[in-house]
């Protein structure tokens, strides 16, 4: 069975998506009316802007969210999932490519939740920290034993799991983590702890919009963040999209029940080729690759 992922934040570069504006009329077309909708020109920042202006929560969701959409779009006939997920903004980018979401709506909804994690973020300073080669339960035992907001995040292959929250706790949840014989504990240059109970305002923020937006059945099974589990009914899948924003990305989990269910190739869509490489952390043996477009 064919899978397609699909990056969330961090996938990010200057020059994302120009190539696809310049070889397709339809591309075009879709670009222009994201700038429109945003009210400000993402292409711009996009194909011409600095690693800085990129960088903004505001414009980085969105931008990866339109690379990923558009080259699904771009595909046609060719783009045939039977199964998808997405890392955290991903998930977003996922539901359009799967027919749940129209594009509109899926950008709104990504602009909206930018926003409101940027706004979530200014309330209290806060961060992440990669944690590389120590069990996923030990991770999350160090986390529950500081005693500040500390949880974990992302659950990234086996091995690698990022914790999110306040400064003080993810700083003492990586002296404990390095004592524990972390291989590294490194706080990551981020805007915030997403994915955390520090989250909570923009999830609130967030939930009235997504309530409110019209979700149909995807072409075929979303496996959502919240439990790594494929969901096809709209109900379960707007419930899972707000828990998401304060709940962890369970990637490892993930791309383990997309296997156990038949997936025979995971191809990427969007900028850069991460995931690939979490995926084969899962299992070195599936088949992995971005996905190409000719004109």
């Amino acid at each position: 069975m064919k899978a397609y992922i699909f990056p969330g934040q961090g996938a990010q570069f200057v020059g994302m998506g120009k190539d696809l504006y310049d070889q397709f009329d339809e591309a075009r077309q879709l670009f222009e009316q994201a700038n429109d909708i945003l009210g400000f020109r993402i292409t711009d920042i996009m194909f011409s802007g600095t690693d800085e202006d990129l960088k903004q929560t505001k414009v980085t969701q969105p931008a990866i969210f339109l690379h990923s959409v558009i080259m699904a779009k771009m595909a046609g006939d060719d783009f045939k999932p039977e199964m998808v997920a997405g890392h955290s903004l991903g998930e977003f980018s996922a539901l359009v490519a799967a027919g749940a979401l129209s594009f509109e709506s899926g950008l709104k909804l990504v602009a909206a939740r930018a926003n409101a994690m940027q706004k979530a973020c200014e309330i209290q300073p806060s961060t992440m920290a990669a944690v590389l080669g120590l069990d996923d339960f030990t991770v999350e035992d160090i986390c529950q034993q500081v005693n500040e907001v500390v949880v974990p995040a992302n659950y990234n292959c086996p091995g690698q799991l990022v914790i999110s929250g306040t400064i003080a706790g993810v700083e003492q949840a990586c002296e404990k983590l390095k004592a524990a014989g972390a291989k590294r504990a490194l706080m990551l240059n981020v805007g915030g702890a997403f994915h955390s109970p520090l989250m909570e305002a923009a999830r609130v923020e967030l939930e009235h919009a997504i309530v409110s937006t019209d979700i149909q059945e995807p072409v075929c099974p979303i496996y959502q963040n919240i439990d790594a589990k494929p969901y096809k009914d709209a109900a379960s899948i707007k419930h899972n999209l707000i828990a998401q924003l304060t709940g962890a990305v369970r990637w490892t989990q993930t791309v383990a029940h997309m296997l156990q269910d038949g997936a025979t190739s995971f191809t990427e869509v969007g900028p850069g080729n991460v995931l690939q490489g979490l995926v084969k952390k899962v299992d070195r043996n599936a088949a992995t690759s971005s996905l190409s477009l000719t004109a």
